[in-house]
């Protein structure tokens, strides 16, 4: 019965491997057994690897031949295309997994996303943007001289910069507006308002691009009709390939 209960899991000790001893800290941590096995299998994994790229290479056969030895050249290293690929690679993927119905119901998404954030930017602060043209109409060229627009449009000179938010004399007499906004919140608005911008723009973009995915899904499905054609432009990154039908009488 002692002998069983010195046997007793719960009863042994713990051992544990030594650490590094005081006189060879100068040498670093000292390897235990679970980094050893790390580093061997890593070591192992790498010769089997090579030796089944040589076994592969031995017995690859010197006759063999296909159509890309000549059709491909090795630029920086890495096998590119002598005929060049009209398409990118994340339009190859989408293409093989993603039906024409899909893309178009995605693209929809993002548009209608599109119209609710420009509504709510009103795209205010777009470098770039078409600056507004207001023509004023007078009876002769003597009020022409003498126009004054701040009094024609009702409020203070500085604000006639603005074309939004631009209140009147009145209003500013009778209103009370609160200027005590922080800079550190201003810099908080820019911020945001750059962020939504550049999220606009992003949202775009992938509008664009999902419009010639399925452009270029819609192509290749007229493509399998037996009808001849003929092909009018080439298919790019950016846009799908144009052909010319013949045109059939339907009855």
């Amino acid at each position: 019965m002692s002998s069983f209960r010195k046997a007793l899991k719960s009863r042994q000790r713990n051992h544990h491997e030594r650490s590094q001893p005081a006189f060879r800290k100068h040498l670093g941590l000292l390897q235990k057994k679970k980094d050893y096995k790390l580093r061997a299998d890593d070591y192992h994994k790498k010769q089997n690897t090579l030796k089944a790229l040589k076994k592969k290479a031995l017995e690859k056969n010197p006759d063999e031949f296909y159509h890309n030895m000549i059709n491909s050249q090795i630029k920086d290293g890495i096998h590119t295309s002598k005929e060049g690929d009209p398409m990118t690679e994340e339009q190859k993927k989408v293409m093989r997994t993603q039906d024409i119905k899909y893309v178009e119901l995605k693209r929809v998404a993002e548009s209608r996303k599109i119209e609710r954030m420009k509504a709510s930017l009103h795209l205010l602060h777009v470098d770039g943007r078409q600056k507004n043209n207001h023509t004023f109409f007078v009876d002769s060229k003597k009020e022409v001289q003498s126009f004054d627009l701040a009094q024609h449009l009702n409020t203070v000179p500085e604000l006639l910069d603005r074309v939004y938010n631009r209140p009147t004399v009145d209003t500013l007499r009778t209103k009370r507006f609160h200027t005590g906004i922080q800079p550190i919140h201003l810099m908080k608005l820019s911020k945001k308002q750059s962020f939504e911008y550049r999220l606009l723009s992003q949202r775009i973009d992938r509008e664009s691009k999902l419009f010639v995915i399925s452009q270029k899904i819609q192509t290749r499905k007229d493509l399998q009709d037996k009808a001849k054609k003929v092909k009018v432009k080439d298919e790019t990154p950016g846009s799908a390939a144009v052909y010319k039908f013949e045109t059939k009488r339907k009855r």
